[in-house]
């Protein structure tokens, strides 16, 4: 019965995958791509969770309970624990390596200087983070695109984008076996970049904001890409996200809800519980 509940909860997380576009057409594209990402995992994590609680002992509904399906829910379960000590590992050296750049007022705001030609910026940390700006950032923009980049960053800061998607990063790397994960991270990557511009937006000329992404975009094309503080990090300008500067400078200008964001619909999260429902009918 436990190795049905396993096999169940992949084929839910899989036709989830490949199917949200049609079961989740009326969604904004956040709540679309946050709950195509966030659900598989979960359910398969709780599903382990469950058949790990049960052990295998015992019977559920007449059936016997396997020790190769509490196996693999072991196996499973310890790989999510080493993949997350490894990136909070990772995230930690970068959080102390950022601690050896030099600090100054930019702006009113306090910025770590690195000293690379690159033009660069970026959150680094965890829930508080701090911002990172490159020397080629202050070379290449004059002060009023700095204030546009310097007013994403503190959006990043406001939603506190450095943290949700160190977890999210979490569930990609353990999930990465599924259908569209690749995908659907970078739908997320550069939703997270829209809803800074946006929120920037608010507070300085759009205008500014998309002749800085397009003046970075151009400089970077020129200069090797040198530093990357990975899984704690959130930056204006993203290599990956080259393709989108278009998609990106358009969501600027647009008075469509389309990239709204509504926040997770948290019903879906509770569906990803119900396999802990099981344990009281195992005996």
């Amino acid at each position: 019965m436990h190795l049905m509940m396993i096999i169940t909860a992949l084929a839910l997380g899989i036709g989830i995958r490949l199917s949200y576009g049609l079961w989740c057409y009326q969604m904004s594209r956040w709540q679309r791509s946050l709950i195509a990402f966030i659900v598989p995992p979960l359910l398969l994590l709780m599903t382990a969770i469950a058949v790990i609680s049960m052990g295998y002992h015992g019977e559920m509904l007449g059936f016997h309970a396997s020790r190769f399906s509490y196996l693999l829910t072991i196996f499973f379960l310890g790989f999510a624990l080493v993949r997350g000590l490894e990136i909070t590992y990772k995230g930690w050296l970068a959080t102390q390596k950022i601690k050896d750049y030099p600090q100054q007022n930019i702006n009113n705001n306090i910025a770590r200087i690195i000293n690379i030609n690159l033009p660069y910026s970026a959150q680094v940390g965890f829930w508080n983070s701090e911002l990172i700006i490159s020397n080629g950032l202050l070379e290449t923009l004059d002060n009023d695109h700095i204030k546009a980049v310097i007013a994403h960053e503190q959006a990043h800061t406001h939603y506190h984008d450095t943290f949700w998607f160190f977890w999210l990063g979490w569930l990609k790397r353990i999930s990465f076996w599924l259908p569209k994960t690749n995908e659907l991270w970078r739908d997320l990557l550069l939703l997270r970049e829209i809803r800074a511009d946006q929120e920037a937006a608010q507070t300085v000329d759009p205008l500014m904001l998309a002749e800085s992404l397009l003046i970075i975009a151009q400089e970077v094309q020129k200069i090797a890409i040198t530093n990357n503080l990975g899984v704690v990090e959130a930056g204006f300008h993203d290599i990956e996200m080259n393709n989108h500067l278009e998609e990106r400078i358009n969501a600027l200008f647009s008075e469509s809800d389309y990239f709204r964001f509504e926040g997770i619909d948290w019903h879906c999260i509770l569906f990803t519980l119900l396999p802990l429902i099981s344990i009281p009918f195992h005996r």
